[in-house]
């Protein structure tokens, strides 16, 4: 009697509008072209079209070798690993066993998600370097999300758990420096600093003679140009300050349990810091969403955990993971819990009460739009009746703006319990989601002010001997608190709800 085989996996191509990706830079030569012709009212110069020929034949040789290398492109996943077949002349294969994936990053540019494609790279955690890592570019969105659910299906969860290597810094992720508040707030920053400085010096900058003159001719100027220009180049220069920012905060990072009770994190360029973590006082792990970098798909870490010092020493010391893909910052929290799935996403949080909505809608209206508006109001009745249009346009603005922000805050909300660990999810310009052990909560306080009272909302607060040494689960059911904190961290309140 024979074995039946199992049937040979099928090896797959990229999407044929790959080829359109390798066609981007086309752009710059033909809208420098265009702008010509433009300017001269049709006319292009012979050195116009000699450009244009060089154009069209390197868009052709281009094309060529892209449609050759597209069609000898296949990869295939079969029960074991994940393979990448490519090249023209030189043939190469390379494969990783499934049981090593730790991660599938999807990435798409501008141009990737004009023609519905993605970038799908694979490839395990230890690979610091990018050679363990297989990139394939590009597959349609729908065919990349059902490859990376295989991939990450069929990966050996509980290597991921034991892998004593939880992350290590990626060049990719510097595209998430500007999306930090270090793009405008640095700026101001550092103008701050300058300016003390020069003040200390006895010098007034403001009555230095060529910084009057620029404001002098910013004035004079067309302002719906300079304004924008100048917030362009405040952008511009808080990126690359948030780019150098990043390189020398998480220079060489790595995240590795170098025994089984010790985590160490090292980073720094110029100033080198490693932080060591023993296991017994990782009290849980704090998963940061800032608005930006919410937006681009990217999130940091960071540990609760004692012995690091007070509160603003630990909030230095406990960083995890720098600004980086969410997949990769859920995945090294599993890690530094050593939880074989993710603990952010394995339960259901519990919304709040709908009131909570109206809460935060109102708070935004009372301490943003009404005071921004009866400010112009005011200046616009003393000074000129432009600033009473802008008092009505800014309020008619600023309303669906806050109402917008109030939902997103309001469907942050939320809390479980899931096995050993309390989960808390909040916040809108920061979303903060908090897997805390509960058998690390020493007490609960709770909180009210009238107004919270009246709607029938509590704020509950876990004091935890670590991190920020509190935690809040905010407007919470103040009929379904205390039992939910007795649940969450049993004896601290059975006394109380014995006698009551």
């Amino acid at each position: 009697m024979t074995t039946p085989t199992r049937p040979a996996a099928a090896w797959h191509r990229p999407a044929p509008r790959t080829l359109l990706v390798h066609c981007g830079w086309l752009a710059p030569p033909l809208g420098s072209l265009a702008l010509t012709a433009l300017a001269t009212g049709g006319r292009i110069p012979a050195s116009g079209w000699i450009t244009l020929a060089a154009v069209a034949a390197s868009f052709t040789v281009i094309t060529v070798i892209g449609l050759i290398r597209w069609s000898r492109t296949h990869y295939q996943v079969t029960a074991d690993s994940f393979a990448l077949r490519s090249g023209v002349l030189n043939r190469r294969l390379r494969t990783v066993p499934l049981h090593r994936i730790r991660s599938v990053d999807l990435t798409a540019t501008p141009l990737h998600r004009l023609l519905g494609l993605t970038v799908v790279r694979a490839g395990a955690t230890t690979s610091g370097d990018g050679r363990g890592e297989i990139a394939l570019d590009a597959l349609t969105v729908p065919d990349a999300h059902r490859l990376r659910t295989a991939l990450l299906a069929r990966a050996d969860v509980r290597a991921l758990a034991d892998d004593p290597v939880l992350a290590r810094i990626d060049r990719r992720w510097l595209r998430y420096a500007p999306l930090t508040f270090w793009v405008v707030g640095g700026v101001g920053i550092a103008f701050g600093t300058v300016y003390r400085v020069f003040d200390g010096m006895g010098i007034e900058l403001w009555r230095v003679g060529f910084i009057q003159d620029a404001f002098t001719e910013f004035g004079n100027s067309a302002l719906w140009l300079t304004v924008p220009c100048a917030l362009f180049a405040v952008i511009v220069l808080g990126s690359i300050g948030a780019l150098a920012l990043y390189v020398e905060n998480w220079w060489g990072f790595s995240a590795v349990w170098t025994d089984a009770r010790t985590l160490t994190v090292r980073r720094g360029l110029l100033t080198t810091r490693a932080v060591t973590v023993e296991r017994a006082r990782l009290h849980g792990v704090l998963l940061r969403e800032p608005l930006l970098l919410r937006a681009a798909g990217g999130a940091t870490a960071m540990v609760v955990a004692g012995g690091l010092g007070d509160r603003e020493e630990a909030r230095k010391r406990s960083a995890l993971l720098p600004p980086a893909p969410r997949d990769e910052a859920l995945r090294v929290t599993a890690g530094a819990l050593r939880a074989t799935r993710h603990p952010f996403e394995s339960v259901p949080l519990t919304a709040h009460p709908r009131v909570a909505l109206r809460r935060r809608m109102m708070r935004g209206l009372l301490f943003f739009v009404l005071p921004v508006t009866a400010t112009l109001l005011v200046l616009g009745a003393l000074l000129t009746t432009v600033l009473l249009h802008c008092a009505w346009i800014f309020a008619l603005v600023a309303t669906p703006v806050v109402w917008l922000l109030a939902r997103d805050a309001y469907r942050s909300l939320g809390h479980a319990l899931n096995g050993p660990h309390l989960l808390v999810r909040a916040g809108t310009f920061s979303r903060d989601t908090l897997a805390l052990e509960r058998d690390a909560i020493a007490a609960w306080t709770f909180s009210s002010s009238p107004f919270a009272r009246r709607a029938g909302l509590v704020t509950l607060t876990a004091a935890v001997a670590a991190g920020e040494h509190g935690y809040r689960v905010r407007d919470f059911a103040a009929d379904e608190a205390p039992a939910f904190a007795a649940t969450a961290a049993p004896g601290i309140l059975d006394e109380f709800l014995q006698k009551r």
